[in-house]
C-alpha cells in the first residue's frame, strides 16, 4: 500500500507524490514566541513529528522547517504588559519552547527554525512584488493585500467570501475591502520597528513598522524552497486566514499554482469541550504536563487519536495513555528477557511479527492513521507477553526480528524509546504476579493483596491494575 494523504485543499485523499522524486520539501506553521507553551501547540507539533517520522522511513529525504514568529502583535503586547523588550520577551520563551519541543522529541527532527525577523529583506522584496503586480496598496503608512484581485482565494478553506465575516478581520476603514489583510503595519511610539523602501507608483518611500504575520511564512519558505514546495502543515484553525492568506500572496507574486502541493491540517486540543487556548485560559502549559507525566506518554495519548480529528484532553485520559505505556514496556521487557533457543524459529511468534508489519504499515500509509498503527502494536506486544508468559525459552531468531521490528516502527510515534524494556523483575517476583492474577481472576482478592504487599515490601515493586493487564513498577 502506497502513501495516501488527506489534502485540505481538494478535501480528499491523494497519493502522495512529491514535486521531485523522493525529496520532501515541508513547512509546519511554528511558535508565536510570547508566552509559555500549553499542550494545544504540543498536539500539533507532535502529530507533524510522526509524519516527519513515517515519511522518513518510508526513505523519503525531508527537509523540515518550523518558523519562529519573533515579530508580532501579541509579543508587542506582552512586553508592554510585563515592561520588558520585545526581542527579549521573544529569546526567553523561544529558549523554553524549544525545551519543550526537545523533551518532547520532536526538535530533533526539524532541520531548522528559522526566525520571522532574519527575513525582513525577504517580506520587503515579496511585498515589492505584489505591489509591482497589482495586488497590494497602501494605506498611509501601512500596505495591504487586495483580495479582490486574487481569483479562487477561498479555494483552501471552502468558504463564501462574504460568510468570512464570522472570523478575525483586521479593522481599518480606509481599506478597499473588508478581506484585506496587512502586508505591513505602521509601529506605534516606543514599539520595535524596521524600515524599508518601496517603490509605489514610480516613488519610493520609506515605511517604518513591522510585518504582517502571514507574509513572514512565504518569506521564509520562498527564501529557503523557492516558489513551489511539497507539504505545509498547521492546525486546522490556521486554514483561514493565515494559510488562506499564504497562498494568496505566493501564488500573487511568483505565479506558481499550486503554491503548496498538499495542506494537511491537525484537529484542536479541547478541554471541558472548548479549544485549549491562551485566551480562554484554560490551559495546561507544556512543562506543566511534563512535570506529572512521562514526554512518551504524552506523544501516546496525541497518537491515540487521527491527527485530523479534534481530541479532548482530560486527566483520566492521560492517565490511561500512562497506564497503557506501562503495559507497553512491561510486555516488551518479559518478551525481551526470555531465554534464547537457537533451534527453535517459533513461527508463532514471526507470524505475529509479519501481521503487525502489515498491519502498522498500512494504518500509517492510510494518512498516518495512528490509531490504528497503535491498535496494531497493541495487539503485537499483549501476544508476545502472553508467549512470555507460557513459554520458558524463544527462538533466538525469532526473538530478534520481533524485537527490531516493534522498537523501528514504534520509533515512528516516538515511544519505546528507554531502554526500561531490558530491566526484569526477579524470577521470584515474576512468579508472585503471575500467581496474584491467577487469584485476581477467582476473585480471591485478599490473597492478591497480600501478595501485592509482599512485592512492594520485598522486591520494592509496585503493581498497577489495568484494562490491558497488570503492570509493574521498581519504586525507591
Amino acid at each position: 500500500m502506497t502513501l495516501s494523504v488527506y489534502n485540505t485543499l481538494s478535501r480528499s485523499k491523494e497519493k502522495f507524490i512529491p514535486l521531485k522524486d523522493k525529496v520532501v520539501n515541508m513547512f509546519v506553521c511554528g511558535q508565536t514566541v510570547y508566552d509559555e507553551a500549553h499542550l494545544g501547540h504540543a498536539r500539533t507539533y507532535i502529530c507533524f513529528d510522526i509524519i516527519v517520522r513515517w515519511l522518513r522511513h518510508l526513505n523519503y529525504k525531508v527537509k523540515y522547517i518550523q518558523n519562529i514568529t519573533d515579530v508580532d502583535d501579541k509579543i508587542v503586547g506582552r512586553a508592554i504588559e510585563l515592561g520588558k523588550d520585545p526581542i527579549e520577551l521573544a529569546r526567553y520563551y523561544e529558549k523554553r519552547f524549544l525545551e519543550d519541543m526537545e523533551a518532547l522529541s520532536v526538535s530533533q527532527n526539524v532541520d531548522l527554525y528559522p526566525r520571522s525577523h532574519d527575513y525582513i529583506n525577504a517580506m520587503r522584496d515579496q511585498i515589492q512584488l505584489l505591489i509591482d503586480r497589482g495586488y497590494a496598496y497602501a494605506v498611509g503608512s501601512d500596505i495591504y493585500y487586495d483580495v479582490s484581485k486574487f481569483s479562487g482565494y477561498v479555494s483552501l478553506s471552502g468558504v463564501k467570501l462574504e460568510e468570512l465575516e464570522k472570523h478575525r478581520i483586521e479593522p481599518n476603514p480606509d481599506k478597499k475591502n473588508i478581506y484585506d489583510f496587512s502586508l505591513w503595519k505602521e509601529s506605534k511610539p516606543g514599539e520595535p520597528f524596521w524600515k524599508i523602501e518601496l517603490t509605489l507608483n514610480g516613488q519610493t518611500r520609506e515605511f517604518v513598522g513591522r510585518p504582517g504575520w502571514h507574509i513572514e511564512d512565504t518569506a521564509i519558505t520562498h527564501s529557503i524552497f523557492g516558489a513551489q514546495y511539497d507539504l505545509h502543515g498547521g492546525a486546522s484553525e490556521l486554514i483561514f486566514p493565515h494559510h488562506t492568506n499564504e497562498i494568496a500572496q505566493a501564488e500573487a507574486a511568483y505565479g506558481k499554482k499550486p503554491f503548496v502541493k498538499y495542506w494537511l491540517h491537525s484537529g484542536v486540543l479541547n478541554i471541558k469541550g472548548e479549544k485549549m487556548s491562551k485566551s480562554l485560559k484554560n490551559f495546561i502549559t507544556i512543562r506543566e504536563a511534563r512535570e506529572k507525566y512521562n514526554p512518551e506518554a504524552i506523544r501516546l495519548f496525541v497518537a491515540s487519536t487521527h491527527y485530523r480529528k479534534e481530541m479532548e484532553y482530560s486527566e483520566d485520559l492521560m492517565k490511561e495513555a500512562s497506564r497503557r505505556l506501562g503495559y507497553m514496556y512491561n510486555a516488551l521487557s518479559m518478551f525481551y528477557n526470555m531465554a534464547e533457543d537457537v533451534s527453535n524459529d517459533n513461527k508463532s511468534v514471526t507470524d505475529a511479527i509479519e501481521e503487525f508489519e502489515t498491519e502498522f504499515t498500512n494504518a500509517m500509509n492510510d494518512d498516518f492513521n495512528t490509531v490504528l498503527a497503535l491498535n496494531a502494536l497493541s495487539k503485537t506486544l499483549a501476544k508476545l507477553r502472553s508467549f512470555a508468559e507460557t513459554n520458558q525459552k524463544v527462538g533466538k531468531s525469532a526473538k530478534t526480528r520481533a524485537i527490531s521490528a516493534i522498537l523501528d516502527l514504534s520509533d515512528t510515534l516516538g515511544i519505546l524509546k528507554s531502554e526500561r524494556y531490558k530491566e526484569i523483575p526477579p524470577k521470584e517476583a515474576l512468579e508472585l504476579i503471575h500467581k496474584r492474577d491467577l487469584h485476581r481472576s477467582k476473585n480471591d482478592f485478599k490473597e492478591a493483596d497480600l501478595i501485592r504487599k509482599e512485592l512492594e515490601t520485598k522486591y520494592k515493586i509496585k503493581l498497577e491494575d489495568t484494562t490491558y493487564g497488570t503492570i509493574w513498577y521498581k519504586v525507591a
